[in-house]
C-alpha cells in the first residue's frame, strides 16, 4: 500500500531519485526523516495551490547520504534532512516561470532556486532565509546568482 504523506504527495515520490534507481542505491528515509517529509509535503501542498492546483512532478526529495554523494550534492543539503524538493510543474509553466511565481507569492521558505533551466528547488529548512537564486553551470561548476532568471 502506498503511504500518503499529504493529499497529493506519497512517501515513494518524496524519496524518489532517478540516480538512486539507476545506480541501485537504497534511498530509504529513517522514521525521523519521514516525520519531516510529512511537514514538507504539507508545504508542497501550498506550493501546488499557488501553482493553480496543477500537478507537481517531484524529481528529488529526500536523499540518503549515499544518494546525495552520487548526485554531487552539498554535505549540508536540505535534501538530506527532508526539507527540500526539486520539482517541475509543466502545466503551470517553465521552471523559470514557476520559480518567479513562487518567489512572489510563497512565504516561509528558506530557498527557491531555478536550477539549470530544468527544475525548481524549494527548501523549507529552519533557516528561512528567503533566498531567491538561479543556478547555472559555468565551466563545469555550479554558479548561483541572486534572483530568479526570466
Amino acid at each position: 500500500m502506498t503511504q500518503r504523506l499529504s493529499a497529493h504527495f506519497t512517501l515513494a515520490e518524496m524519496t524518489f531519485s532517478a540516480t538512486a534507481s539507476r545506480k541501485g542505491i537504497p534511498n530509504v528515509a529513517p522514521a525521523e526523516i519521514v516525520d519531516q517529509l510529512i511537514l514538507t509535503a504539507d508545504r508542497m501542498e501550498k506550493v501546488r495551490e499557488l501553482l493553480g492546483g496543477e500537478p507537481i512532478r517531484v524529481l528529488s526529495g529526500y536523499r540518503s547520504p549515499a544518494v546525495n554523494k552520487a548526485v554531487g550534492g552539498s554535505a549540508t543539503s536540505a535534501h538530506r534532512t527532508g526539507h527540500a524538493v526539486d520539482f517541475v510543474c509543466p502545466d503551470f509553466g517553465t521552471p523559470a516561470q514557476v520559480a518567479a511565481h513562487l518567489a512572489k507569492h510563497l512565504t516561509g521558505y528558506d530557498q527557491i532556486i531555478e536550477e539549470f533551466g530544468n527544475w525548481v528547488h524549494v527548501g523549507f529548512g529552519p533557516g528561512q532565509r528567503g533566498q531567491k537564486l538561479t543556478a547555472r553551470s559555468v565551466n563545469g561548476r555550479t554558479v548561483y546568482t541572486p534572483g530568479i532568471a526570466q
